[in-house]
């Protein structure tokens, strides 16, 4: 398996009127399309409206939805979470998705690219981490956090700045590392965890 495409799913996890994830999942989807090693698929939840209410034995109208996702979070090797900061944590449908998936998500490796006011997010990303964590997931150290966002992009959605793309390229080498490690690791042995 090493050495063919790694695949990256980014999930943009806001579906609020006027969000500003688009922006953001577009932009950092631009920088990994760049790169020979991944192959991408970004999963926009805002096309998506997962049912709330969790069930054993889904509706058909669950079953419909989530069948237009599942499968792509099954062909992941590796996922980046696109995020915004709601009340010092991350927006409901996104929990939302990942408690709708389990095995989807593990023994592979979640990079993180938040934005928001002033803590950029941050906060929602260390409450994602220890949900990965129970889910058998890697997260990987490297964040891109994108403070008061909305000022580093012109009206044509591109960053302004440098530092958001420095910061990329160090979240995708991370995941690109383990998110081939893992796919090799699974391939050799079944994650049993």
């Amino acid at each position: 398996m090493s050495g063919s495409p790694l695949r990256l799913a980014v999930i943009v996890g806001s579906t609020r009127e006027g969000r500003f994830g688009p922006t953001v999942g577009t932009w950092f989807a631009g920088l990994a399309e760049e790169r020979d090693d991944m192959t991408l698929d970004v999963i926009d939840l805002a096309d998506h409206s997962l049912p709330s209410a969790l069930s054993a034995t889904p509706s058909n109208e669950a079953l419909e939805v989530l069948s237009a996702v599942t499968p792509r979070l099954d062909d992941a090797d590796a996922f980046v979470v696109v995020t915004p900061e709601y009340n010092h944590s991350y927006p409901a449908p996104l929990k939302t998705l990942i408690d709708w998936h389990y095995a989807q998500w593990r023994a592979k490796p979640v990079g993180f690219v938040s934005y928001g006011g002033l803590s950029g997010g941050l906060r929602a990303v260390e409450h994602l981490r220890p949900v990965f964590a129970e889910l058998h997931a890697v997260t990987v150290r490297e964040v891109v956090s994108l403070h008061l966002a909305w000022e580093q992009f012109d009206e044509d959605g591109r960053m302004k700045g440098e530092s958001g793309p420095v910061a990329a390229k160090a979240l995708l080498d991370q995941l690109a590392w383990w998110g081939n490690a893992l796919r090799d690791a699974r391939a050799e042995s079944p994650y049993g965890g």
